[in-house]
C-alpha cells in the first residue's frame, strides 16, 4: 500500500499524466513497478523487443545509438519526470536505441500491454505521449542536420559557446566552466571520436580562443569564439 501511494505521488508530478484526476492516477499507479539502476547500468538495448515504458523518478538516463565499430552517438539525456521508449509502445517494433543510467536512478516501469489498455480508456494520455514523440523527433532531425552539415570543430565550438553562456562563471581571465564529462563522453555527444575532440580543443587553445586546464575551460572572449560559428571552420 505504501509502495502504491509512493508511485502515485511520483506519477502525479509527471507531465504525461498531469490531466488525470487523483483517482485515475491511483488506478494507474497500480500497474507500475519501481526499478533501481546503478550508474552505467543498461536498461535496454537497441533491437530488444519492447517490454514497456520507463519513467524517470530520480536520476538521469542517456539514450544513445552504437555503431558496429563501437562508436556512440548520444541522442538525449533525460531527467526526472521524463519518459523513455514511447514510440515502440505504440508501433510494436523493437527499441530503436539503447538506454543506460548516467547516475544511480529510480525508474517507474509499466508494461506495454497495461499502458496501451490505459490509453484506450484515457486518450489524452496517448496524445501527450504523441507530443513527446514529436518533440524527440524534432531533436533527432536537429542532430542529423548537425552531423550532416557541420564539422567536428563547429559542433565543439557550438557546445563550448552554450556552456559558457549557461554555466560560465565570470573571472578576470574570462568565462570559466567545467566540461560536463570526459573527452570521450563529449565525443559521444558530438558524434565523433575522443582524439578529434582533444585535437580541436588544443587547436582552439593555440588560437587563444580557450584556455584548457584538465576539465576546466576558460573562454577569454566569447564573441570571438561565437564568431567561428558564423564563418568558415
Amino acid at each position: 500500500m505504501a509502495e502504491a501511494t509512493s508511485v502515485a505521488s511520483s506519477l502525479a508530478a509527471v507531465p504525461l499524466f498531469s490531466g488525470l484526476s487523483a483517482e485515475e492516477v491511483r488506478l494507474l499507479s497500480a500497474r507500475f513497478v519501481r526499478r533501481h539502476f546503478s550508474a552505467g547500468e543498461l536498461l535496454l538495448s537497441e533491437g530488444d523487443p519492447c517490454r514497456g515504458l520507463y519513467i524517470i523518478d530520480s536520476g538521469k538516463l542517456r539514450i544513445f545509438k552504437s555503431s558496429a565499430s563501437g562508436r556512440e552517438q548520444v541522442l538525449a539525456e533525460e531527467g526526472p519526470g521524463s519518459s523513455v521508449a514511447e514510440l515502440p509502445v505504440f508501433d510494436g517494433g523493437p527499441y530503436p536505441a539503447s538506454v543506460s543510467a548516467v547516475e544511480d536512478s529510480r525508474i517507474i516501469f509499466i508494461s506495454r500491454q497495461d499502458l496501451r489498455a490505459f490509453c484506450l480508456e484515457h486518450p489524452e494520455v496517448a496524445l501527450k505521449m504523441l507530443a513527446v514523440v514529436g518533440a524527440r523527433l524534432r531533436r533527432l532531425v536537429g542532430i542529423i542536420e548537425e552531423l550532416s552539415f557541420t564539422t567536428v570543430r563547429q559542433r565543439l565550438v557550438a557546445a563550448l559557446v552554450r556552456l559558457a553562456q549557461t554555466a560560465g562563471r565570470k573571472t578576470p581571465q574570462g568565462l570559466e566552466f567545467d566540461l560536463p564529462g570526459t573527452h570521450q563522453e563529449i565525443a559521444h555527444q558530438l558524434g565523433t571520436v575522443r582524439e578529434l575532440v582533444s585535437r580541436n580543443l588544443m587547436r582552439l587553445q593555440a588560437e587563444g580562443l580557450v584556455h584548457v586546464s584538465a576539465r576546466s575551460i576558460v573562454v577569454p572572449d566569447l564573441p570571438a569564439l561565437s564568431a567561428l560559428l558564423e564563418g568558415n571552420p
